[in-house]
């Protein structure tokens, strides 16, 4: 995510005084590219060389916010990357003027929200409605019987790290054009916020986009409630945490019910410690 979020500021940043509103999308498409080509090392490390995906993980994150503040101080002399346009709230005509519904999710909406969405869909539709989806389902709970039908099993898994780490650049792209605006190094978790939503939707695509509103949920209500003169000043610290414990009690409420491999139960912890963090 980091990667894909420097590579999009340094693109937007380098073109937006000759492509103009043209950079966004360019630079939504290098983030892609550079987060898929970044991912490959995750996937040499854990395919080829059987190393721990957690400890590869963990070393790849602490490369890649390393790598990218360096470059941002070389690159403009500081650790920021700011870029002069970004994309703006739009209502969808039509949609918006439906009673209750248009106001809560048709109105001041920007467009990537309903790209991701449009991916998320596609993504549901190839791993469970394609053949291709169930020998690439397949290559991560049943390789043996992948490979006796005579597919690779490591070509599919390292398209599957490739489709990862280009929609985590995504993610970082989008945070750019939205609300951030440059780059700082930092995407203040969020990547950590994305696993958690992943494990609390049990691996299941409807449950991660229900596991994603829940988490949505409770950071808009957290910034909500701040702007309450007598909240924001008696219970900051409780406000700013409230988010992070919200996370942890979705993760701990399922450890018992959902039965998980020992390696998944790893990853909980490792994510859990992560948000606490």
């Amino acid at each position: 995510m980091l990667v894909g979020y420097f590579a999009s500021a340094i693109t937007i940043k380098m073109g937006e005084a000759t492509l103009g509103i043209n950079a966004l999308p360019i630079g939504l498409l290098v983030g892609v590219a550079a987060g898929a080509i970044f991912s490959l090392l995750h996937a040499f490390a854990s395919i080829n060389l059987k190393a721990d995906q957690v400890i590869s993980g963990t070393a790849i994150n602490m490369l890649a916010a390393a790598l990218t503040v360096y470059l941002a101080r070389t690159i403009s002399g500081s650790g920021n990357v700011r870029i002069m346009m970004g994309i703006v709230r739009q209502n969808i005509p039509f949609l918006s003027k439906i009673p209750i519904i248009g106001p809560l999710f048709f109105s001041q909406s920007y467009w990537t929200t309903w790209v991701c969405l449009i991916i998320w869909a596609l993504s549901w539709i190839l791993l469970y409605k394609t053949s291709f989806g169930l020998r690439l389902r397949a290559c991560g709970e049943h390789p043996s019987a992948v490979a006796s039908a005579g597919i690779s099993v490591h070509k599919m898994r390292y398209f599957g790290v490739a489709m990862s780490g280009a929609l985590a650049g995504l993610g970082g792209s989008v945070i750019l054009i939205t609300y951030s605006g440059e780059f700082n190094g930092t995407v203040a978790g969020l990547g950590f916020l994305s696993i958690a939503a992943l494990i609390f939707g049990q691996w299941k695509p409807l449950g991660i986009l229900g596991a994603t509103f829940f988490f949505w949920n409770c950071n808009n209500n957290c910034q909500c409630q701040s702007g309450y003169s007598f909240i924001a000043g008696h219970s900051s610290c409780l406000l700013q945490d409230f988010p992070v414990c919200s996370h942890l009690a979705s993760i701990g409420a399922i450890l018992e019910e959902f039965r998980c491999s020992k390696g998944k139960r790893r990853t909980v912890l490792i994510v859990s410690g992560g948000l606490h963090g």
